[in-house]
């Protein structure tokens, strides 16, 4: 029985939260997003920020393990 994998990517700074939750084929909706807001500047999020989660998108879409400090990021559920 297929999977369907929701990702989590997350971003404290300070007393904001940057939450994004996405599935395997938003992955590149998800960078452009990232994109738009590192160049809003009404919004406190940096292009290092941006660059930072981007890579992370990058690691799990090839699979590459990312840093084991870090939480798991993906949330499975069975298709019923």
């Amino acid at each position: 029985m297929p999977q369907h994998g929701i990702n989590v990517l997350a971003l404290l700074k300070g007393k904001e939260r940057f939450v994004f939750l996405y599935d395997d084929e938003s992955a590149d909706q998800l960078l452009q997003t990232l994109g738009k807001y590192a160049a809003d500047p009404e919004i406190n999020f940096s292009w290092y920020d941006a660059a930072t989660l981007s890579q992370r998108v990058r690691k799990l879409r090839e699979g590459e393990p990312v840093d084991s400090a870090e939480p798991k990021n993906r949330i499975r559920r069975s298709a019923a």
